[in-house]
């Protein structure tokens, strides 16, 4: 059994100005066993020789690899590879984690015997310094077992840095070659290969900088086409183990959130794209691939409305899509956005 306790895998793509911030934490964590993985996806700038300085100075928590640039997604799976830890985390090389972010994580996961423990973290300006949100501290300290009938599975936030996996279910998994979603399917493919048990803990233990150049300004028709993808490699996965016709009223009601509600409304800020057409496009993509999104059990009134506020508005979305009126959604979310300056957390 490896002595290692946590693997954090940091896949790094330039950024020369941030990467010593996201190392220092690392390699000053308050949990001793662990194994900081820095996968150099082929960086321009001064980051690969950042990384051998932290390698030459921490040579017993630091472990290097250099590899063509691929992506993130490729760096992450090859650093995943390489993990030797009881338990596997993400880390961004962008942003900076807790000094404690790695031992209470850790010790959730042990103490509950949890396949994934989940904290809370918030967003920050990077300009500024001003925290915008704090995310995924309701749960509050609990611990939950993974079941497809509960809204759970559709809603939980997906976000790699907040959590801590158990490596033995999810070393075999690959990130696939698409942009932002990676994180979902991550998750997603944990819970159907073999995660059972989850843990969370309430504290904010990371912290995740918000750049100018953030997805909600910059997702294109291309994003949309490889979420699609994304969705139909899900479906695919489900059927091969045999366990479609059980999860696949989640998996549309997943489909129905992350494409119509949210990767929709991120890009109706590029300004090139047609979106009655797009909109169209993906009411026909969900019938074909995914024809529970209408009647699934997630959003039907009743149980809407007992979900409290949230799960109404989210009724609301998918009343504007059945009825073939999304743009809407999309006006009204505008406006509260970019009128009033409030975000809707879906």
């Amino acid at each position: 059994m490896s002595s290692v306790k946590v693997s954090i895998v940091v896949p790094i793509y330039n950024l020369e100005k941030f990467v010593p911030r996201c190392l220092d934490a690392l390699v000053n964590q308050t949990l001793e066993d662990i194994e900081i993985i820095c996968v150099n996806d082929g960086s321009k700038d001064s980051a690969p020789q950042i990384i051998e300085d932290y390698k030459s100075r921490y040579p017993n928590k630091v472990r290097t690899f250099h590899k063509e640039n691929g992506g993130e997604w490729s760096a992450r799976t090859y650093g995943l590879k390489q993990a030797t830890g009881e338990y596997v985390g993400f880390i961004d090389s962008d942003d900076v984690p807790e000094l404690t972010w790695a031992e209470k994580l850790y010790t959730a996961a042990k103490k509950n015997d949890a396949d994934i423990a989940f904290s809370g973290y918030d967003r920050v300006d990077l300009d500024t310094g001003k925290t915008v949100s704090v995310e995924m501290t309701q749960h509050g300290t609990m611990n939950k077992d993974v079941d497809w009938n509960d809204d759970f599975i559709v809603y939980a936030n997906p976000s790699l840095w907040n959590k801590l996996y158990r490596r033995e279910l999810v070393k075999n998994l690959e990130f696939l070659p698409f942009r932002g979603c990676n994180d979902t399917l991550f998750l997603i493919h944990s819970y159907m290969y073999g995660a059972k048990k989850l843990t969370f803990i309430p504290d904010v233990l990371y912290h995740y900088y918000l750049r100018s150049s953030s997805q909600i300004h910059s997702m294109n028709e291309k994003d949309i086409e490889n979420l699609k993808k994304f969705l139909i490699v899900t479906k695919e996965n489900a059927k091969k183990i045999g366990k479609y016709e059980e999860y696949k009223e989640t998996l549309s009601a997943m489909a129905f959130l992350h494409l119509a509600i949210s990767w929709a409304f991120m890009l109706s800020y590029d300004k090139s794209v047609n979106m009655n057409k797009a909109l169209k496009g993906i009411i026909e993509y969900l019938n074909t691939e995914f024809p529970e999104w209408k009647n699934c059990k997630h959003y039907k009134l009743g149980h809407s409305i007992k979900g409290g506020f949230k799960k109404f508005l989210i009724w609301g979305v998918h009343l504007c899509y059945k009825l073939h009126i999304p743009q809407v959604y999309i006006k009204v979310n505008r406006f509260v956005l970019d009128v009033l300056k409030k975000e809707v957390k879906w």
